[in-house]
């Protein structure tokens, strides 16, 4: 169920039966695997690190057991350091994700869907949960707020549940025949894939958790006992906490010359670790000559920056950037603690745990656009031009890489790589260390890996031949939408595959990753892959002229769309069709009718008309500038726009909904529709027209749609309309439901469709076909036929 949309509607979590259990220390019974006293990875010292990531060409039962328990105990050891009930249940101070008590179930459920689609489990634990922890938030802005309005379980039915998973998974470890001495190497065709892809997958959430924690309040957290300590150079004494003085606080800029080079970015298919989706494939690139910086901008180096007025001139960020600071009102980095007055720019720093002395040698900690700012400042102030890395530029900084032996992770232990190889991986200490602490690489850059995250110039995409995996093929591909910025090299606390030298991971621009960055000096770019062009598949939905054509389509009259009488104007007024003929399908079968969902509402037109039978309307698209148009027509009743006729010629129209719809009613808000919030539920009406073959993920939707907390409530009705266009610009082609013949011949997608939504409790009422008329301009049109079922859903 959902409570009232409030700043402090979370705290109805609270119930104040679990402060003893959430108290400090934790009791035995806390631990649902293993003790950190037991646990594989625990040190001399008494703290737990990460054990290397296996070989699945030849790891043993027993060490596959190791790493499960390894990165469980790892996850509860993290979690423990959280105090009390209200810990598990704040949201962050942003609002932008869920509070930590989903994060303490997310791993959990996703070993149980994961090991339920290889096939390896025949059955669900918790069906609820595993819905409500299934999906975590990628939030699209960062003054999107509508979030964390969900009554949660308790925490000890969350506690109770990781028993069961933790159980389960364990019995699945110890009875595969494919992991018995001497097993063939584990491919990503092998159904045990999907039992490393959970390994992973808990591993990432390891580190985004911690980032969440590092975003909590003090007075919430407590340091475990077993967690990885500081790095040593932590205790030193003498670092000033005003004015810095390079040299003796943290080393001046440096900038080595790398020459042109090639490098090949990819991760063998055949390579005995696991990997997602996006490592695979293969590009080759031509790397220009450039300098780039021999260690990481310090602290010490982007205080500079602050001092200077970084946070207050807005010439040095871009447009997003600098929304986004006035929006937060940032004047510091996010996580420098201010000792005295503002201008006085005195600090310290908060770590996970702690707050200590402001470490200037350190890598600064920020987010890309905190980056990015830093280097158009850099480029004003000395004259030359700065940037960030490319990915391409990045490889060529490493050393190479021939065999296993040359990824460190595969091969040590957290401990291991910080002592012997010099390395801040894998859990090796509990922090960031000073940015000329490690060893170099063969060219002479430190912190290539490791230490922390790197932003990159290069919007997150896929490499030419990478496919999605059938058990995951969300993963990656909702993120090649240009609005996600690639990190590379891994982090102190990054483990596993994280840490692997193969790794390629991305985040928004506003996020904070555990992430710094180093500067490149060039005249060129580095061959960054952007993807924010105008004919990129995430911006064709974002430029005016798109919004002009679809407000024609949503609310331009028969006449206006289809000026010709001999045209078919039978096609036009498309999405108020779609919402009449839902609606009357409603009636007809008696269904309730307060509460209507509109995914990919675009422009808002079958919004709007859902409003004339439904008390709540909720429009959601993936595009913002569709959104905001939307909610202008809320608004104001009214909006003029453009309409082609001919080239640059047309003529203004005039949009207006009809004063017999109450406007209030309906709100619009920015969603994907592959990951849509978790509040979501029970509608007693969804409408999805003319969507599907545009999503990286159509079954991420169509799997919302029932089961528990499903979209539509038992009892409501569907409606869906595509005509199946599938295009791989928009959707890998390993994610299309049809258009496609496998070995048992022709599939046709409204066949897959049909079969998907009787299997999740749907019953079909009716189809038909429905016409679609998009005008291009005066003389030029798109006729579409769309297929549309009308479905109820019985159970």
């Amino acid at each position: 169920m959902t409570i009232e949309t409030t700043e402090e509607a979370w705290r109805q979590n609270l119930s104040g039966r679990f402060e003893s259990q959430l108290a400090l220390p934790r009791p035995t019974d806390w631990w649902t695997g293993l003790l950190p006293s037991r646990s594989p990875g625990l040190q001399p010292d008494g703290t737990l690190t990460s054990l290397p990531l296996p070989d699945l060409a030849r790891c043993t039962r027993s060490e596959v057991q190791a790493y499960f328990d390894n990165g469980w105990t790892l996850t509860e050891l993290l979690f423990s350091g959280l105090i009390g009930e209200e810990a598990f249940y704040r949201p962050p101070y942003h609002h932008l994700r869920h509070p930590m008590l989903f994060y303490y179930c997310h791993p959990p459920a996703l070993y149980i869907n994961k090991l339920r689609v290889a096939g390896l489990i025949d059955a669900p634990i918790n069906p609820y949960f595993e819905r409500i922890f299934e999906t975590g938030v990628d939030e699209m802005r960062w003054d999107d707020m509508s979030k964390n309005t969900m009554l949660w379980p308790s925490f000890d039915e969350a506690h109770a549940y990781r028993k069961t998973v933790y159980r389960r998974v364990s019995e699945v470890i110890a009875h595969h025949p494919d992991l018995a001495d001497g097993h063939a190497p584990i491919t990503q065709a092998h159904p045990l894939w999907a039992l490393f892809m959970g390994f992973e997958h808990e591993r990432i959430h390891l580190e985004t958790s911690s980032v969440l924690m590092h975003e909590l309040p003090l007075n919430l957290l407590h340091r475990p006992d077993a967690w990885p300590a500081l790095h040593p150079s932590a205790r030193r004494r003498g670092q000033a906490n005003t004015e810095p003085q390079p040299g003796r606080h943290y080393p001046e800029l440096e900038l080595l010359s790398v020459p042109a080079t090639t490098v090949h970015l990819g991760k063998p298919a055949d390579w005995p670790s696991y990997g997602w989706d996006n490592e695979y494939g293969s590009r080759t690139a031509e790397v220009q000559p450039f300098r780039a910086g021999k260690r990481l901008v310090t602290n010490g180096e982007f205080h500079r920056f602050v001092v200077a007025g970084g946070y207050r001139e807005a010439r040095w960020w871009s447009a997003t950037g600098w929304e986004w600071r006035k929006y937060r009102n940032i004047k510091w980095p996010a996580f420098w603690v201010p000792e005295g007055p503002a201008g006085y720019h005195q600090y310290r720093l908060r770590t996970l745990f702690e707050v200590i002395d402001m470490q200037w040698d350190w890598p600064a900690e920020v987010n890309w656009h905190e980056a990015s700012a830093y280097c158009a400042w850099l480029t004003e102030r000395d004259g030359k031009p700065y940037r960030l890395p490319s990915e391409a530029e990045h490889n060529a900084l490493r050393d190479v890489v021939s065999g296993v032996s040359d990824d460190a992770v595969m091969t040590a232990d957290g401990s291991r790589l910080l002592h012997e190889h010099q390395l801040n991986l894998n859990l090796g200490c509990g922090s960031s260390s000073p940015v000329d602490a490690g060893r170099p690489t063969a060219k002479g850059f430190h912190d290539v890996f490791g230490n922390v995250w790197q932003w990159l110039g290069d919007h997150f995409n896929p490499l030419p031949g990478a496919q999605v995996h059938p058990y995951y093929d969300d993963f990656s591909s909702p993120c090649y939408d240009g609005q996600h910025q690639m990190i590379l090299g891994g982090s102190w606390i990054s483990t596993g595959d994280e840490a692997s030298v193969w790794s390629r991971f991305h985040f928004r621009p506003h996020f904070f990753q555990h992430a710094g960055f180093r500067v490149v000096q060039a005249d060129h770019d580095g061959g960054a892959v952007r993807l924010d062009t105008e004919d990129a598949a995430s911006q064709v939905y974002e430029s005016a002229q798109m919004v002009d054509d679809y407000l024609l389509l949503h609310f331009g009259s028969a006449a206006e769309q289809m000026p010709f009488e001999s045209g078919p104007r039978d096609a036009c007024q498309f999405p108020q069709r779609c919402a009449r003929w839902l609606t009357e399908g409603a009636r007809a079968a008696g269904a309730p009718m307060e509460r209507a969902l509109d995914i990919g509402c675009a422009v808002g037109g079958a919004s709007f008309e859902l409003a004339r039978a439904y008390r709540e309307v909720l429009g959601v698209d993936l595009s913002r500038a569709f959104i905001d148009t939307a909610e202008t027509l809320k608004r104001n009743g009214t909006l003029e726009h453009f309409c082609r006729d001919e080239g640059e010629l047309g003529h203004r129209v005039t949009t207006r909904i009809d004063p017999a719809i109450a406007r209030e009613r309906v709100s619009f808000r920015q969603a994907d529709a592959c990951s849509l919030p978790t509040e979501l539920a029970d509608y007693d009406a969804v409408l999805i027209s003319n969507l599907l073959c545009r999503l990286p993920s159509p079954r991420s939707l169509l799997g919302r749609l029932g089961g528990p907390r499903g979209l539509v409530r038992v009892g409501g009705m569907l409606a869906i309309f595509s005509p199946y266009t599938w295009l791989e610009q928009f959707t890998p082609r390993g994610a299309w439901l049809g258009g496609y013949s496998d070995a048992k011949g022709p599939v046709h997608s409204a066949d897959t469709l049909r079969a998907m939504l009787a299997g999740d409790g749907f019953e079909l009422v009716k189809e038909a076909e429905f016409p679609l008329l998009i005008r291009e301009h005066a003389r030029k049109y798109q006729y579409i036929v769309t297929h549309a079922l009308l479905c109820r859903r019985v159970r």
